[in-house]
């Protein structure tokens, strides 16, 4: 039961790291200072949340945070292009200006991304394993999957359909 709470705070912090991801195209008339602390408040909560469940040993968690942050710095470049991806549909959905070609480029670049996305999992799966054994490892990456669905749930959820 211990560990359903775990997951039920894992997935409030979830709601925020939405925001994270979305915050430059939603909050582009705030200070940048702002964003800056709301996006390093995300960062560290999301960690808290992944130390939280992975029950780490002293000697797991030398070998895993050095490979976490290199995750999550190849994470945040999938991000920002998944937060371009969104600024160029925002913006020809509110002008009306979305043609056949703009969403083929869209589409190409949204395939890229979740490539990029799988990619990055089949990379650092042999690294994690390196470092912790597999049933870490699993649960690791099913934290990640877990935090990606919400995301890309709340994303869904809030970008209206091609017209």
């Amino acid at each position: 039961m211990k560990r359903n709470g775990k997951v039920v705070f894992c997935v409030a912090i979830l709601a925020a790291i939405t925001i994270w991801v979305v915050s430059p195209v939603v909050s582009q008339d705030k200070p940048a200072d702002n964003m800056q602390i709301l996006r390093d408040k995300v960062k560290a909560d999301k960690k808290l949340v992944v130390a939280a469940n992975m029950e780490l040993t002293d000697s797991e968690a030398k070998g895993f945070w050095p490979v976490y942050e290199e995750y999550q710095k190849t994470l945040a470049t999938i991000n920002q292009r998944i937060g371009k991806l969104i600024e160029s549909y925002a913006a020809d959905y509110q002008a009306n200006t979305l043609t056949d070609d703009k969403a083929k480029k869209l589409i190409d670049e949204l395939v890229a991304i979740e490539q990029a996305e799988g990619g990055l999992q089949a990379s650092y799966a042999p690294k994690l394993s390196k470092v912790l054994p597999g049933k870490k490892v699993a649960r690791y990456l099913q934290i990640e999957n877990k935090i990606r669905a919400v995301i890309k749930y709340e994303l869904a959820s809030n970008i209206p359909l091609v017209k």
